[in-house]
C-alpha cells in the first residue's frame, strides 16, 4: 500500500494498529491532506434532481418582512 498523499510505500508492518497516522506515512502526510479538504480541493459530486434545482433558485423573504420585488 502506497501513502495516499507523497505516494511513498508503506512499510509492511504499519497497519491502522500500528500507526496513528496510518494510511499516511508520516504525520506531515496526514495534514497536507487535512489542509487539502479543509481548502475545498477535495469535493463530493452532487447530482441534484430538476425539481431540487427549480425549488433551490427560488428566494422567499423571511417571513414578516416585505419583499423587494
Amino acid at each position: 500500500m502506497n501513502c495516499p498523499t507523497c505516494k511513498r510505500p508503506l512499510p509492511k508492518e504499519q497497519t491502522r494498529l500500528t500507526s496513528r497516522h496510518f494510511p499516511f506515512c508520516t504525520e506531515r502526510c496526514s495534514l497536507v491532506d487535512l489542509g487539502r479538504w479543509l481548502d475545498g480541493k477535495y469535493q463530493v459530486p452532487v447530482e441534484a434532481d430538476e425539481a431540487e434545482i427549480q425549488t433551490l433558485d427560488v428566494v422567499e423573504p423571511p417571513p414578516g418582512k416585505p419583499s423587494r420585488r
